[in-house]
């Protein structure tokens, strides 16, 4: 404004009196119009907060995928979004909740998740926000919302995994490796791990197999958690499903390599890892699709009224390398329903 009324003045200097007049009506003027534009307030554009584990997230397969999805709306970071971003190593039961009120704090319009893991004790951090889960497990039993198609409350978004999935991920195991009649089960603390096993229980008693239920905290827990198996007779090894593991898929499958041991997961890069199988809704699609509910909140749509999408297509894998090493031969009936064969 100081700039605008300078230039007038300057202007009006070596002037007659008409155009003293002129040029006083002009300072006017350019006075007023520099008030104008100073009073119009610069458009504040949407913020987005995004709550990471795992890989960090220029490597997150799923962090990835929900940038493009918000690309692929038009959305361009910066220019008509702020996106923030909390990554952290640790468990997101422990990362989340200190995250989820940074968020806050910073008055962002809406938050996505990439893992529901953590989102349990997150949840009254959250609660005056929209949150969209990118891929989440068990939401309804986990108590995130009421019913997936009624979420009811501040969250919404996506169920990659429910009641059933890993059901079919233990008859895919069961299929390929005949012989087998003890698997062993590597799962972390807490809630979601306790409904995937009781899943993965009902499956194994369905199948008349017999199930070896292994706590892991940490990636040290590893390799005793192998001789666990080892010792105990397991004739193939899983994963539940969670950020840990797939921030730890190589050492998975290089220990079950080492030991023998036909290896499961539902990673999205667990075949790419070396594990012999990997069954599992696709996350990236998930994440993907998640940007869509973003999208639709900051255009003014409620949580509470967006159904929670439910992924029933399991995405199939198979590494023949390690089936080979292992001196695997993988029955036509499951090659043919691969989704991808890594030769």
């Amino acid at each position: 404004m100081e700039m605008s009324h300078r230039w007038c003045r300057t202007t009006r200097a070596g002037t007659g009196l008409i155009g003293v007049a002129l040029a006083c009506a002009f300072v006017s003027d350019c006075f007023v119009s520099s008030l104008r534009a100073d009073a119009q307030p610069t458009a504040k554009i949407p913020s987005i907060g995004l709550l990471v584990t795992g890989p960090p997230p220029g490597e997150h397969a799923c962090v990835l995928s929900f940038r493009r999805g918000l690309a692929d709306l038009g959305y361009v970071e910066g220019r008509t979004h702020a996106l923030e971003t909390r990554w952290g190593e640790g468990p997101p039961e422990e990362t989340f909740p200190r995250f989820a009120r940074e968020l806050v704090k910073l008055g962002v319009d809406v938050v996505a998740t990439v893992t529901s893991q953590g989102l349990k004790e997150a949840k009254p951090e959250l609660a005056s926000v929209p949150v969209v889960m990118a891929a989440s497990n068990f939401p309804v039993e986990r108590g995130l919302v009421q019913s997936l198609s009624r979420p009811g409350g501040n969250i919404t978004g996506v169920a990659t995994f429910t009641s059933g999935v890993f059901e079919k991920r233990m008859q895919l195991l069961a299929e390929a490796v005949p012989r087998v009649s003890r698997v062993a089960v590597l799962r972390l603390p807490g809630d979601q791990n306790d409904f995937i096993v009781r899943d993965l229980e009902r499956s194994a008693q369905g199948l008349g197999l017999k199930l070896q239920v292994i706590e892991i905290r940490k990636p040290e827990d590893f390799p005793p958690a192998f001789e666990a198996a080892v010792r105990a007779g397991a004739q193939a090894i899983m994963t539940a499903q969670g950020p840990f593991f797939l921030q730890h898929l190589k050492p998975f499958a290089e220990l079950a390599l080492k030991q023998k041991l036909p290896s499961f997961s539902g990673e999205p890069t667990a075949a790419k890892a070396g594990v012999l199988m990997s069954a599992g809704a696709s996350i990236p699609a998930s994440c993907h699709r998640a940007a869509t509910y973003v999208d639709r909140i900051l255009k003014g749509a409620k949580p509470r009224d967006l159904p929670v999408e439910q992924s029933t297509t399991l995405g199939l894998e198979i590494n023949l390398k390690t089936a080979r090493a292992l001196g695997l031969v993988m029955p036509p009936s499951v090659l043919l329903r691969a989704d991808h064969v890594i030769e």
